[in-house]
């Protein structure tokens, strides 16, 4: 298959460094601003992230964190209109859903130009229990977490310390690829799921509670899927060099540095990259099929480029409006755009679910999907581990998306998307969720 974009790095190295073999390099002007900030990062001890002494760290770039005060919205309550979606209609909707025998607990933040304008728990975070999910209950984002690592990485691009031109064997010395292909894919490269390797290589190894260091020095037996940099091939344990690469590159740890960059600045208060994290939360999802709970799965975080990221609705919410351009003080517009790039054509794989019935064009840029629902643009990613499910969607024009988070291995929500969207475009109402099918058939 075809390579959507040939461009890798759009982030300027002016270090000495590896040759680009032919890649193009667009410049880029970041801006600097220095903004003032001292002890204004704090992280409570339940996150777990180690080292981290926000007392003693100076950053180079400081940045004030969003107020908890400054995004007021009261949870079930829609801000002041007009809206696109009917949000009583969702919330009668949802209330629904999660009442279907294979849903447990669910929430969801909905954007609308560029704000948060409806946010919700439903359900209960375990079966059997009265613990209601509410906007601070803590879910896993399994791979929506990609979108975190790609995103630190260019903030690092940004300072300099790394190139996304670099070959990632620069920074990440346990993968080795193919033919040493490690010596050819970039640092976008990887982010972009374009290592040359089956996919999701050797995803059962992890699964079965071996190394992901040990994993990725196996990688380069394997047989070439296609020629390293052309194609799209989706990964968990190559992927996770990122964190790798992060850590060879600052001398921190990644959560750390997750935290500095990231959920600190951008008031994400509930979001942590560990499982220990997850379970310290006052209110965690617990994870379940059907109404079986599970044990929490640790593989995937062992991988926490990957999928090792956990919050609350309302600190996705945070995400979403963040990926948006909401908060360019942390997040340069220059910055997003080098994210959502598309950078390969993704092939269907699987037949197409009915959910992605008017989906068009799926390209991958760095830990984004990209796409055109009905002829529009949007950009997002879905997640699923052992027991959670979730899903991020926004249009980058108009600034509307939606986000969800659900404690089940169900995948009746996604059509949840589709409703909100179709409310976004003006659409007739579709019953993608299938309730009132259901309702007529007397179920």
């Amino acid at each position: 298959m075809a390579d959507a974009d040939p461009k890798r790095d759009i982030l300027h190295d002016t270090r000495p460094g590896p040759a680009d073999s032919g890649v193009s390099r667009a410049r880029r002007s970041w801006k600097r601003a220095a903004l003032i900030g001292t002890g204004l990062f704090a992280v409570a001890v339940g996150y777990g992230y180690a080292t981290f002494d926000a007392d003693k760290w100076v950053p180079e770039r400081a940045v004030r964190p969003v107020s908890p005060g400054r995004i007021a919205i009261k949870p079930g309550v829609p801000t002041a209109g007009p809206h696109l979606v009917d949000y009583k209609r969702l919330d009668e909707r949802l209330t629904r859903l999660v009442g279907e025998d294979d849903m447990v607990g669910l929430a969801i933040a909905v954007v609308e130009k560029g704000q948060i304008s409806f946010v919700k728990g439903y359900g209960v975070t375990q079966a059997g229990g009265d613990d209601r999910v509410t906007t601070g209950t803590v879910f896993r984002w399994a791979s929506l977490s990609k979108g975190v690592a790609a995103t630190l990485v260019a903030k690092l691009a940004e300072e300099g310390r790394l190139s996304l031109a670099d070959p990632i064997s620069r920074w990440a010395p346990s993968l080795k690829l193919p033919g040493n292909g490690q010596d050819v894919v970039a640092v976008a490269d990887l982010l972009a799921h374009r290592t040359g390797i089956v996919h999701n290589a050797y995803d059962d190894k992890l699964e079965a509670g071996e190394d992901p260091h040990q994993i990725r020095t196996e990688l380069g037996a394997l047989q070439a899927y296609c020629k390293p940099g052309t194609c799209h091939t989706y990964q968990n344990v190559a992927y996770d060099a990122a964190s790798e690469a992060v850590v060879n590159a600052t001398k921190r740890p990644y959560a750390e540095m997750v935290a500095r960059k990231l959920f600190v600045p951008l008031g994400m208060t509930s979001a942590t990259v560990t499982r220990a994290g997850l379970e310290a939360s006052p209110s965690w999802a617990r994870p379940h099929v059907g109404h079986r709970t599970l044990k929490v799965s640790d593989a995937y975080y062992h991988v926490p480029a990957a999928g090792g990221v956990n919050s609350s609705i309302f600190d996705l919410g945070l995400w979403l409006r963040a990926q948006m351009g909401g908060e360019p003080q942390v997040l340069d517009p220059a910055l997003i755009q080098v994210i959502h790039e598309p950078r390969v054509d993704v092939e269907r794989r699987h037949a197409r679910s009915r959910y992605d019935r008017d989906v068009t064009d799926q390209r991958y840029a760095m830990g984004w999907r990209d796409m055109k629902y009905a002829g529009h643009h949007i950009v997002g990613h879905r997640g699923a581990v052992a027991g959670y499910r979730s899903l991020v969607f926004f249009d980058p024009e108009t600034k509307n998306g939606v986000a969800m988070l659900w404690n089940s291995q169900s995948g009746k929500p996604l059509g949840v998307q589709n409703e909100v969207f179709d409310a976004f475009y003006g659409r007739p109402f579709e019953d993608w969720l299938e309730l009132d099918k259901k309702r007529k058939q007397g179920r």
